[in-house]
């Protein structure tokens, strides 16, 4: 590439290429071939070419670029990997919820639930709570991490009303 960039015009002597290089002129003709092939060099004459690709500068500028961007896609191909490596293995057991301070004296209630579920709570009314989780995805899991009782009166999740999964198929049923 560098003899093209000296070339005036672009234009190179395939017998001078060869010498230059130490090659047979077989091998040259062998390239010039395939790059008028591409239509990156137009034969002059028997043994003379033009070079009448993209601007060289820019494309052997672009080449470190090209690295990096190669580089930098790698590692973050490399990072995505490792994290979905981390959700698999990522979890939270009951006693790690039980010994976070706030939780203590509070019901608290785990939701699974595919992508795109929808979650809504509504004005709380009188000493009542309600959550409304909806999926057209999936099934929807909900845990109750109960509180050991250790208070006499204090209630337990059969004392509450049910707690019901709603999911929409994504298909309507035939009727």
């Amino acid at each position: 590439m560098d003899l093209v960039k000296t070339a005036p015009d672009g234009v190179l002597d395939l017998n001078e290429v060869a010498t230059t290089l130490g090659v047979r002129k077989r091998r040259v003709y062998d390239i010039t071939n395939v790059l008028d092939g591409i239509h990156l060099i137009q034969k002059r004459s028997k043994n003379l070419i033009q070079w009448v690709g993209s601007n060289l500068d820019q494309v052997v500028g672009k080449a470190p670029e090209q690295q990096n961007l190669k580089d930098e896609l790698s590692d973050l191909s490399a990072m995505e990997e490792a994290l979905d490596e981390l959700i698999k293995d990522s979890y939270v057991t009951y006693q790690d919820i039980r010994s976070i301070q706030a939780f203590q004296e509070q019901i608290v209630i785990a939701i699974k639930a595919p992508e795109e579920t929808k979650l809504e709570i509504p004005i709380p009314k009188e000493d009542c709570i309600e959550v409304h989780v909806k999926s057209t995805k999936g099934p929807i899991d909900v845990y109750l991490c109960e509180v050991e009782q250790e208070k006499p009166g204090a209630k337990t999740f059969e004392d509450m009303d049910t707690v019901t999964s709603e999911t929409e198929p994504s298909v309507p049923p035939d009727e």
